[in-house]
């Protein structure tokens, strides 16, 4: 099972629509980052004079990661992409800083102003219902699904209309489901390139559907995330309130709007 994967830097030429090469890690498994050199080869290897050739290294554990930071000048950040600015600074000279976030962002200063990569690690696990006082280890949810992220919007906006009338038959496009997420605050930044985004991120690591490269069959990718979330519960009509924009309230002292008559 995957604890970590790494979204590693695209080639330089490479087309916009290719999808970026993973690395996926497993607890215990490290890879280092930076320059690189022919006799100091990196795994995840940033192109920019600016980066020393050996500048960290990430470590996979259970459910999060660890970060070393082996400049001895350099201040790594570490952003939250779910966050509204929530961030972590990982000192020079840092070992095994702990990172909690499931969506990250490793900046690194260089001679372009900063270099980055991404890590997901999605096998965050939340409590199951109430805590169990019987002693021994939790329960958890075999799908682990943080309600407060977009890619949990985008799979609530899929099932939306059949949480809202069980005998609805199709299932919302990509941009039916982008429309719908763009009136929220959370949603405001979203691209259908994102939408896909976190639609293939559920199929493949959250609710890891079987056979979900499906040779570009949106459609059947999305009903079958739809299938899944309903059967078991994973989406209940109780996140709805998600979907709802929030109701702007009348400044103090303005006037109040007129009453409508009726016949």
């Amino acid at each position: 099972m995957d604890t970590v994967i790494v979204q590693l830097p695209g080639r330089p030429g490479a087309a916009p629509s290719e999808r970026p090469p993973l690395l996926r890690m497993g607890p215990g498994e490290q890879a280092d980052f930076g320059r690189g050199a022919p006799d100091c080869p990196v795994v995840i290897e940033l192109s920019d004079q600016g980066v020393s050739r050996r500048a960290g290294e990430i470590i996979a554990a259970e459910d999060y990661w660890r970060l070393s930071n082996f400049s001895p000048t350099a201040t790594y950040v570490v952003e939250n992409m779910e966050g509204a600015g929530e961030h972590l600074k990982v000192a020079p000279g840092r070992l095994g800083a702990p990172v909690p976030f499931e969506f990250a962002r490793v900046v690194l200063p260089s001679v372009g102003g900063s270099t980055e990569f991404k890590v997901f690690a999605p096998q965050h696990a939340y409590l199951d219902g109430p805590p169990d006082h019987q002693g021994g280890e939790h329960t958890v949810s075999p799908f682990a699904l943080d309600p407060t992220a977009k890619y949990f919007l985008v799979l609530l906006a899929l099932c939306e209309p059949r949480l809202r009338d069980p005998s609805a038959a199709a299932v919302p496009g990509v941009g039916d489901v982008l429309a719908r997420l763009r009136a929220l605050p959370a949603g405001r930044g979203l691209t259908r390139s994102a939408v896909n985004y976190h639609i293939d991120y559920l199929a493949e690591t959250k609710l890891r559907l079987r056979d979900c490269e499906d040779g570009g069959r949106t459609g059947r990718k999305r009903e079958e995330l739809v299938s899944l979330a309903l059967r078991f519960d994973l989406v209940r009509e109780e996140h709805l309130v998600l979907l709802n924009p929030p109701v702007a309230r009348p400044r103090a002292g303005s006037p109040a709007a007129p009453a409508l008559r009726l016949g």
